[in-house]
């Protein structure tokens, strides 16, 4: 219940930026929209402090199904955004901004709804912890390749941001972690709601400041983020299954794929000057991501992975 709460309160935020933006543009001669990269960090920084050694260890017990999700997260989010981009046929920054989403990594929401499916949790922590440390390569590359001729994209810029909004918080808070490895459970216990209202205020912020486009292409840019956002799911499970992986597995790669870090779209979509366009598409996707999420992984819940209800009989 707590992810629908969480879920329907992002919801209901960002409803009331649509009709009463300006208080979440700005507060006297301070424009909100400077708070995006702050707050993205200090979620980053929580991400870090709940990090270890740990979140690796997927790379040596099971390479292979690291190895596909990575590639699964990289390959059809990207490819995906792109070809909606297209169809849709979104002015230029839109367009860009559909593609941003594709070519971000995985966020923390696939952790929770990897647990709350009885998916692969230990893989699920390596994909995103990989996959976001790639980023800053992959990312940048990628829009260069897909969105480049819908805007102008510095590859260097936007590693160097993406290394200064996501890697250097997370460093910071995995060197906390492991010298106040005692002092930080209050931390990891709090995080979580400080994460949740970061998040919630940087979708506010962004849709109070591209109101005007998404009276013009709302709608449309709702179908296109929520085929984008299931087909993420179907995709992702598609693979796995066709690469003979555990059903656990499959199940963690789809979320993987399908939950986007949409927090660090918006964040570059900041720091390309375009957040009223080309963070629009990242502002949506949060919301809806977080319903699909919920709905599928609840489904799942249910369900007991096939192969490991066949283990369970055999011992």
């Amino acid at each position: 219940m707590r992810s629908y709460l969480y879920t329907l309160s992002i919801i209901l935020a960002a409803t009331l930026a649509m009709f009463f933006p300006e208080p979440f543009t700005r507060i006297g001669g301070f424009e909100l929209k400077n708070l995006i990269v702050p707050l993205l960090m200090i979620i980053m920084f929580g991400m870090g402090t709940t990090m270890g050694l740990k979140d690796f260890e997927g790379i040596v017990k099971a390479p292979r199904s690291v190895f596909i999700g990575l590639f699964c997260q990289f390959t059809i989010m990207p490819v995906v955004g792109y070809t909606l981009a297209m169809s849709f046929d979104f002015p230029p920054e839109v367009a860009a901004g559909v593609i941003l989403v594709g070519s971000s990594p995985s966020g923390l929401a696939s952790n929770v709804m990897s647990y709350i499916a009885k998916a692969n949790v230990a893989l699920s922590l390596t994909i995103t912890a990989v996959a976001t440390l790639l980023a800053p390569l992959i990312t940048p590359a990628l829009m260069k390749w897909l969105a480049g001729t819908f805007v102008e994209v510095d590859f260097i810029k936007m590693m160097i941001d993406i290394l200064k909004m996501i890697i250097l918080p997370i460093g910071l808070g995995l060197i906390v972690n492991y010298i106040f490895r005692k002092q930080t459970v209050w931390l990891n216990r709090y995080m979580p709601l400080v994460s949740m209202v970061g998040i919630a205020l940087i979708i506010c912020i962004i849709t109070a400041a591209g109101r005007e486009s998404l009276l013009t292409i709302g709608l449309a840019l709702v179908a296109c983020t929520l085929i984008h956002n299931l087909l993420g799911y179907t995709f992702g499970y598609g693979l796995a299954r066709m690469f003979r992986l555990p059903e656990q597995d499959c199940r963690t790669i789809a979320l993987e794929v399908g939950l986007q870090n949409g927090g660090l779209a918006s964040g570059l979509a900041l720091q390309m000057g375009k957040v009223a366009t080309v963070g629009l598409a990242p502002a949506l996707f949060g919301p809806i991501m977080n319903i699909t999420g919920s709905l599928l992984a609840s489904f799942w819940s249910k369900n007991k992975p096939q192969d490991k209800v066949v283990e369970e009989k055999s011992h």
